[in-house]
């Protein structure tokens, strides 16, 4: 679907980023990326490119193929039935083709290229340098891209294929499925350092009753856990502040405005704050390394998912 011809290739400084060598038109791949994002702006921004660029391309898609592949909207760009009906043509020859490059490469006999890893802000301390450290000595081909978000950020991302893998919580054994279990992390309450109520190591969940909560707002899954565990236990659970990050809801604690209820690794509360493990039941999360089901296994990815899993997360 090229022709250098009629309409001229972007400056290979500034054009998107090419799948599997140059097998097929790069702007194919921007034609995915913006799928993904839902407008020329995110797309710009993730690849880290102008957004007239990407404007440019999509354009220039559009008249190679004499249709238009989006809607303009105020709010983005949505497929028109044509480009609906071309995508997943195109995500297969995108997977098909990044599978014939890694074939060349593995052929060469190390691999090479791009593999994007999400993590929460809770593992970065502990993998991120190890890993970039790893990844380095035993792979100068591969780039590595790190990415920090929320664990309901990074599931996003990995469906609409924007990450090759990330690390990410789940809050039951059930929900773990295919996904490689990092680790396993019990829940504590989090409060003032100097608050008498953490003289314990543990402290009972009954203990919790009434205490002002410092919590994610609904439909966060770990505030879903826990409307459900108060009901089941018959523990009054007191909302005193909703906030939805880990970070939020320190900062709010050390303010004095409550408790929060986290997964805290050891030595990773700054001096304002410390927990006691939540007990009577003990309450565990789950840290596990999921692949996007959208982004074509290489052996580049395969590699650095070994390292990752070789990577130990102590159990607490």
């Amino acid at each position: 679907m090229t022709d250098n011809q009629s309409y001229p290739v972007p400056d290979t400084a500034t054009q998107p980023p090419a799948t599997a060598l140059t097998i097929i038109d790069p702007r194919w791949t921007l034609f995915v990326r913006v799928v993904a994002a839902g407008s020329l702006s995110k797309a710009a921004v993730l690849l880290d490119m102008p957004q007239s660029m990407v404007s440019r391309n999509i354009a220039l898609l559009e008249s190679q193929c004499g249709e238009r592949l989006f809607h303009r909207t105020g709010r983005g760009v949505v497929l028109t039935e044509f480009g609906e009906q071309l995508l997943p043509c195109i995500s297969d020859l995108l997977a098909n083709a990044e599978s014939l490059a890694d074939d060349i490469r593995n052929l060469r006999g190390k691999p090479v290229g791009e593999v994007v890893v999400g993590m929460l802000p809770s593992a970065v301390r502990r993998f991120a340098g190890t890993l970039f450290s790893a990844v380095r000595a035993q792979m100068p081909g591969v780039r590595l891209h790190l990415i920090e978000g929320a664990s309901a950020q990074l599931e996003e991302q990995l469906h609409d294929g924007r990450l090759d893998m990330a690390l990410v919580l789940r809050e039951s054994e059930a929900s773990i499925g295919q996904a490689h279990l990092l680790a396993r992390l019990p829940l504590h309450l989090v409060g003032p350092a100097a608050d008498p109520l953490f003289e314990n190591r543990d402290i009972a969940l009954e203990n919790l009753s009434g205490l002002p909560l410092v919590v994610p707002g609904r439909p966060h899954l770990l505030r879903a856990r826990l409307d459900h565990l108060a009901a089941e236990q018959g523990v009054e659970l007191c909302v005193a502040v909703e906030a939805d990050s880990v970070q939020l809801q320190y900062e709010v604690v050390a303010a004095g405005g409550g408790y929060a209820i986290a997964s805290v690794l050891p030595g990773s509360l700054d001096q304002r704050l410390i927990s006691s493990r939540i007990i009577e039941p003990v309450l565990e999360r789950f840290v596990v390394l999921v692949e996007s089901p959208r982004r074509p296994l290489t052996r580049a990815s395969r590699e650095v998912r070994r390292l990752i899993c070789n990577l130990s997360m102590p159990s607490i």
